[in-house]
């Protein structure tokens, strides 16, 4: 009789980046109801960890991370500046203390009497050893060692030994699961994988543990390939038993400690979320139906667009899309084409920090002779969708889709998409006021283009003149003159925020806010 798997959850560490692994914990533990025999936490994985261990649901901890207080400057070790390079570290864990684990409702005494299987992974200095601890020997000390990685953070003193972050050891203790008897396990990574060399001390100092944490986890990965080959041809293997290792694995766009902005981690958490349940369809796991409860945020934005350029008819190939192409032919035949759209926004927090930033208030008309003789064609239906990434967070889109009918009340489908990456050549206006667009017969969806016929396609772009006009339609409601005026605010630094993902990436990894 087959024995049933015995199940490990990995923790790994990512600094600011698991909340990511929040949102995921809400799924997984929540949604998809998954029970794990062993739970084991790195570096920032440990305060997950140490939430699960008091008992908190998934939900619990990602509302915990949802809801962070992330003003830096209390952080900032002030005292040491003095010492320049003999300075014990950039940062404290101040705001942590006092803050964030009384606010996440930490209680030492629960995880200390906590029955689940767990582990903390923190490096013994004084001893050169890493120590496996469980949740009987925590502390708020053990906790903060467990995450104070040098130079940004003060390694801790405990019982006569230095404390600090395993993170150079180990950042998801795989060879602990399989001694601890684990079958299948299941890691969170979130520390980047883009493999991109960037200058600059703080780039340096993260590279080098992206190079510790990939390069351990791709060596265990080896190894437990190597070990199920063995079994198969007969031979013991290094572990004697099957091991299935299940990575779910996104690039998060946080830095790992510089941060500003709640809603960032907020967005983080709700990407954790979505990735977490595609993970779960993939896996043929049963989810039951999240707790939708209601949005309280009652702040609206809305703006005027105005785009327009040229298109031409015919098909295009899916796979070699020539825009430029419909562009030249369109302008050179004037078959001209301009939208006219009014952009609503219902809860502004809501769309900055959902991962998709969508949205189906959008109104208007598109005029275009080809189409529509010399009549303005309403959109029926839109959908807008604002610096998306599809797996790299430094390369965005922004979505149009306008549903409309033709002068003869024929369906048709204006699909169209702004690139904005860094690339040479495109400059930062140029990328994010260039659509390139296609016409589609019918009412198409996103899932349907690949099989959809296209009538036209070309470039329409938003002229200067145009954009400044735009800026003047800008508008805000809410319930109070506070909550308008902080809802612009917070349009307005996640739109800088995502320019920074892409062009100020050399500088610093992801934008600060």
């Amino acid at each position: 009789m087959n024995e049933p798997k015995k199940r490990a959850l990995l923790l790994a560490g990512g600094g600011m980046k698991v909340a990511f692994q929040a949102g995921v914990l809400q799924v997984w533990l929540d949604e998809a109801n998954i029970s794990f025999a062993h739970v084991d936490g790195v570096s920032g994985g440990t305060f997950n960890l140490a939430m699960y261990c008091q008992g908190m649901s998934g939900s619990q901890i990602a509302d915990n991370w949802r809801t962070i207080p992330v003003s830096l400057f209390d952080d900032f070790n002030w005292e040491q500046y003095s010492k320049l390079f003999l300075a014990e570290s950039i940062l404290t864990f101040k705001r942590f203390r006092e803050h964030i684990f009384p606010g996440w409702g930490l209680d030492w005494n629960k995880i200390r009497a906590s029955q689940q299987q767990a582990t903390f992974n923190v490096y013994n200095f004084s001893k050169q050893t890493l120590e496996i601890l469980p949740p009987s020997q925590m502390t708020e000390d053990y906790l903060v060692a467990c995450a104070s990685i040098p130079m940004w953070f003060s390694p801790l003193s405990i019982d006569g030994s230095i404390y600090l972050d395993a993170v150079f050891m180990t950042d998801a203790n795989i060879e602990e699961a399989i001694q601890r008897g684990a079958d299948e396990i299941w890691v969170i990574w979130t520390v980047s994988q883009r493999n991109e060399w960037n200058a600059g001390f703080i780039a340096n100092y993260f590279q080098i543990i992206e190079t510790c944490a990939n390069g351990q986890l791709n060596r265990m990965k080896q190894r437990i390939e190597q070990n199920n080959a063995a079994l198969v041809s007969g031979q013991r293997g290094e572990f004697g038993r099957h091991i299935e290792l299940k990575i779910l694995q996104h690039e998060v766009s946080l830095h790992y400690l510089i941060n500003l902005s709640t809603d960032r981690i907020k967005e983080a958490v709700n990407l954790g979320v979505e990735k977490a349940r595609e993970w779960c369809i993939l896996e043929g796991l049963s989810l039951r139906p999240p707790d939708l409860s209601p949005q309280d945020d009652m702040t609206t934005l809305s703006f005027t667009e105005e785009m327009k350029g040229y298109i031409s008819p015919g098909s295009m190939p899916s796979d070699r899309p020539d825009f430029a192409r419909g562009f030249r032919e369109g302008s050179e035949t004037g078959h001209y084409l301009m939208f006219h759209l009014t952009i609503s926004i219902d809860g502004v927090n809501h769309f900055v920090t959902n991962a998709e930033h969508d949205t189906q208030g959008v109104v208007g008309y598109i005029e275009c002779a080809l189409l529509g003789g010399n009549t303005r064609m309403p959109v029926e239906k839109g959908a807008f969708n604002l610096f998306i990434d599809e797996g790299d967070p430094t390369t965005k889109k922004m979505l149009y889709r306008l549903f409309f009918s033709d002068q003869n009340g024929q369906p048709l489908t204006l699909s169209g998409f702004k690139s904005v990456k860094e690339s040479p050549g495109i400059d930062l206006w140029t990328a994010t006021n260039t659509l390139y667009t296609r016409i589609f017969r019918g009412h198409v969806g996103p899932e349907d283009e690949a099989q959809a016929e296209v009538v036209a396609f070309g470039i329409i772009s938003n002229h200067f003149l145009d954009f400044l006009k735009q800026l003047t339609t800008m508008r805000t409601s809410g319930p109070t003159p506070t909550e308008q005026a902080n809802a612009l605010v917070e349009f307005g630094t996640f739109f800088l925020g995502k320019l920074w993902d892409v062009y100020g990436q050399h500088i610093l990894s992801y934008g600060p806010f």
